[in-house]
């Protein structure tokens, strides 16, 4: 273990080129020494620094050094919901304060904002994540798995004839929340005006690297998914078919249809998350090719 000689944080909204290559760096070494998985979100955020309008408030990234060295990181990321907070210590710095001392920071954030939930992620075989989440007030709430498309893989063959995929534009912000909560929230209501005045756009999403499109069949909207793609890592986000639509195959032509875009697009490599109690949805990703990679577990704070 190192001794941290001369300790100071650094606190921002957003992160820049600079603070993205110390982060990265800092999460392979972490990766590297702990064979887990970290959710930091960092190309997207990267893509939120150089947008127009980032719709972001107050700090969301923690940045602990000692000297010229990152030691640690705590960051949070927000997608319209609750926080979801990730962070890590350097192998050699740990035991010594740092990630308490970043979490202490984001709970002030946190409470200044009132901000409503708040999510702790760790991946299950993190031994020290999991055990600094025990001694916190947070409350299990799901566990999401990692998925890559396994290379060379054998894509099924699908019947797509009738379906449309489109890239969603600002004039379908309401649709695209609608579905959101249908997927996510198990709600089915419109946005309101004012949630309408704070969501992100997807015209603006797509500034920053992710792009969502709406299925349509035969001129009805059917469901919908985002895409990533960074360093040629392709990314499935937010995929659904609303509940009127489903047993027909649709979701499955949808993951087809995405993966294509995305192999288009020259991505070497594609991965997704899904929820680990939607076994209809675990069932799709691996007969088309998808491998669990880890497993992320979420903790609520309220």
């Amino acid at each position: 273990m190192k001794n941290i000689h001369n300790p100071w944080v650094k606190l921002k909204e957003t992160i820049d080129a600079q603070d993205y290559n110390l982060i990265n760096q800092l999460q392979e070494r972490c990766s590297q020494n702990d064979q887990t998985a970290l959710k930091l979100e960092l190309d997207y955020k990267l893509g939120v620094e150089s947008g127009e309008s980032t719709g972001l408030k107050g700090i969301n990234e923690y940045m602990y050094f000692d000297g010229d060295q990152l030691i640690g990181y705590l960051g949070i990321s927000n997608f319209g919901g609750p926080w979801e907070v990730n962070g890590m210590v350097d192998p050699e710095y740990r035991r010594q304060g740092v990630f308490t001392k970043l979490y202490e920071l984001v709970m002030d954030e946190w409470k200044r904002n009132s901000s409503g939930g708040m999510l702790l992620l760790s991946d299950r075989q993190s031994q020290s994540g999991q055990k600094f989440i025990a001694g916190t007030s947070a409350h299990y709430k799901h566990t999401e798995y990692e998925m890559y498309l396994k290379q060379n893989a054998p894509v099924p063959a699908q019947d797509l004839a009738g379906l449309t995929f489109r890239k969603a534009t600002n004039a379908d912000a309401r649709e695209i929340t609608r579905q959101n909560r249908i997927y996510f929230s198990d709600e089915s209501t419109s946005a309101s005006v004012d949630e309408l005045d704070t969501m992100v756009l997807p015209e603006e999403e797509e500034k920053r690297g992710m792009t969502s499109y709406l299925v349509e069949k035969e001129g009805e909207i059917i469901g919908k998914v985002n895409l990533q793609l960074t360093s040629k890592l392709g990314a499935i986000f937010g995929l659904g078919v609303l509940p009127e639509h489903r047993r027909k195959g649709y979701g499955r032509a949808l993951l087809l249809m995405a993966i294509e875009k995305l192999k288009e697009a020259n991505a070497q490599e594609i991965m997704l998350q899904v929820a680990a109690e939607n076994a209809n949805a675990l069932n799709l990703y691996k007969s088309c090719g998808f491998a669990e990679t880890s497993t992320m577990d979420y903790f609520e704070m309220k």
